[in-house]
């Protein structure tokens, strides 16, 4: 059996940000950092400061932070668009040169280091419902490590798509909701027949 314990992995630098953001490392969050690397490149980007990138998900995976990490794409500012499909699957905007590329996984995951053999026991543990909390960290560990081996190509489709560029963050003052007087982004209340403004949970 080979050893499960004191294995060094060397990581890229710039996986670390990523890892210190997110908490810990895991095959979710390598699937992001693979993405922006990519679309990176492609697009020619650098981190975004306010909404020069869009990153539209089609999940809410660990991947997600990465995306956040690497590309400054987050909800406060508005070009980090959560459609929650289920899907892997990501789309960057580059609103400078109205640009876009869509990376999506087509392929089954297979492992392919070189602790097949672990990965291959601690998978069938884990499937069996046996797998102790250690032996799932490791299995995720030894797969985020051998994804980051892969070539791009193997792992993610690239398209390019259509440059449809969402809008802005919308800016709107804020008024004390009618009823429990808390300050309340205007365009989101509702107004009733008494002609008051009141916020959506009051409204509930």
């Amino acid at each position: 059996m080979e050893k499960t314990e004191n294995t060094k992995f060397e990581l890229p630098d710039d996986l670390k940000p990523c890892i210190e953001f997110h908490g810990h490392l895991c095959p979710g969050l390598v699937y992001g950092y693979l993405v922006a690397k990519a679309a990176a490149d492609i697009l020619e980007l650098k981190r975004s400061r306010d909404e020069e990138i869009v990153a539209i998900c089609e999940n809410d995976s660990c991947a997600v932070d990465a995306l956040q990490s690497m590309l400054g794409t987050s909800t406060g500012k508005g070009n980090l668009i959560l459609k929650d499909y289920g899907k892997n699957a990501y789309t960057i905007l580059n609103r400078t040169s109205q640009k876009a590329y869509r990376f999506s996984r087509t392929k089954t995951y297979l492992y392919k280091g070189k602790f097949k053999k672990e990965f291959e026991r601690l998978d069938a543990s884990i499937s069996a419902g046996t797998a102790a909390e250690h032996e799932k960290w490791r299995q995720k560990l030894l797969k985020a490590v051998d994804l980051l081996s892969k070539p791009f190509d193997d792992v993610f489709l690239t398209k390019e798509v259509e440059f449809i560029a969402p809008p802005f963050a919308p800016l709107a003052r804020s008024l004390a909701c009618a009823m429990c007087s808390e300050m309340t982004m205007s365009t989101k209340m509702i107004a009733t027949d008494k002609g008051e403004r009141i916020c959506i949970p009051c409204s509930e």
